[in-house]
């Protein structure tokens, strides 16, 4: 079955992990992928850990199915090379700080006039325009100025940066996001455009109704831990042994845990008797839930209340959803036969197309796995 993306070229100029997810994803889905690579060091994550037999883990998660091409782009026979390639291309997704490209004359307004059809896609961490475009950005950054990091942790401890780098992947999944739109514009029109997507404009996305409540309420939310702000009960929870993730936001689900509990009583007390009053009273049902969970260990507590049809779960760490059935059955950890890594296993793909499912090609390249190819194809022009 021919794949969504079969016959789309990209160029990836980006490394590390925003623009490398982003083309992996579109890589996932059918494109070509050529990465342009640094001659003699490539992408910095080339020399990340985790390693496997001398292989980055990080690098082959990021860089699976794609082609690498070493060049330098302020050599002029390397430019030659990649202006061919650019003739041809119809996506490209650098992440270098605004009017880096600009300077190697590679940005998207010198470009057009090269390929009309180009979708060029520009992932920075505050946009190729306002007042901090210039500024440079990590993921941290991302977070602590896109307001995430204020919401994240206890009220009695620092700002907390989420476990996963947030910023970065949010703002890959914007960008692909964005270059599937534009192709299908494209489609359309035969006229490529281009696309700005920002790591904090991403974090500021993923805000939800944090934003709502200052813009509706005048409400600037602040850090509550584990529970949510608004609905009760929506917690970790302890249990005789391990903890419980317990998570109700209308009548109905509270009902049927008060029916686990045996404590039907709650429905008629005031303090529980809407979601809002149970936000109001949330550090006094805690206690409640508590005092029915130390009865029972974190699996038994789950069991009886997913029983009744309540969302509630243990806590996995890496290691147990790894190698739960869930993730095997969903292929969300592929196996991949990397010439020098040997057999790896990687992240899978969490969409399912049902007609045209995720095909992983290939590992990712050596550096430079592809470079005769290249040179090849343009010596027979």
């Amino acid at each position: 079955m021919k794949q969504p993306l079969e016959g789309i070229k990209v160029l990836d100029f980006s490394r590390v992990l925003a623009g490398p997810y982003c083309t992996m994803l579109l890589a996932d889905m059918g494109a070509e992928v050529i990465k342009i690579e640094r001659p003699e060091t490539g992408d910095d994550t080339r020399h990340f850990g985790p390693f496997q037999n001398g292989e980055s883990g990080y690098f082959m998660f990021l860089n699976r199915g794609k082609k690498s091409v070493e060049l330098n782009l302020k050599e002029a026979s390397d430019r030659e090379s990649l202006m061919a390639l650019i003739k041809e291309a119809d996506v490209i997704v650098e992440n270098f700080r605004p009017g880096v490209m600009k300077g190697l004359g590679l940005d998207y307004e010198t470009l057009k006039e090269v390929n009309e059809g180009l979708v060029y896609c520009s992932i920075s961490g505050f946009g190729q325009y306002g007042p901090y475009s210039k500024r440079p950005a990590y993921d941290i950054v991302a977070q602590a100025m896109g307001g995430i990091a204020s919401i994240t942790g206890y009220p009695d401890n620092p700002p907390t940066r989420s476990g996963a780098s947030l910023g970065d992947m949010s703002a890959a999944l914007y960008a692909a996001y964005g270059v599937m739109v534009a192709l299908f514009h494209r489609e359309r029109t035969g006229i490529g455009q281009e696309i700005d997507v920002a790591m904090v404009d991403s974090i500021f996305a993923l805000l939800e109704h944090n934003v709502m409540r200052y813009t509706s309420e005048g409400v600037t939310p602040e850090r509550v831990g584990n529970r949510h702000p608004i609905s009760a009960p929506f917690d970790v929870y302890e249990s005789k042994e391990g903890h419980v993730v317990i998570a109700t936001a209308n009548e109905s689900l509270f009902a049927r845990l008060c029916k686990v509990m045996d404590k039907e009583e709650l429905l008629e007390d005031a303090r529980f008797v809407t979601d809002i009053e149970r936000g109001k009273n949330e550090s006094e049902l805690k206690v409640i839930i508590e005092e029915w969970l130390s009865q029972y260990t974190a699996e038994e507590a789950v069991n009886l209340i997913n029983e009744a049809g309540v969302p509630s779960s243990t806590i996995l760490n890496i290691a147990e959803i790894s190698e739960s059935d869930h993730v095997k059955e969903r292929e969300m950890l592929l196996e991949i036969e990397h010439p020098i890594a040997g057999k790896t296993r990687i992240p899978g793909n969490p969409v399912k197309l049902s007609k045209t499912p995720i095909q992983v090609k290939s590992p990712s390249p050596a550096l430079g796995e592809h470079n005769d190819m290249i040179k090849q194809k343009f010596k027979a022009k």
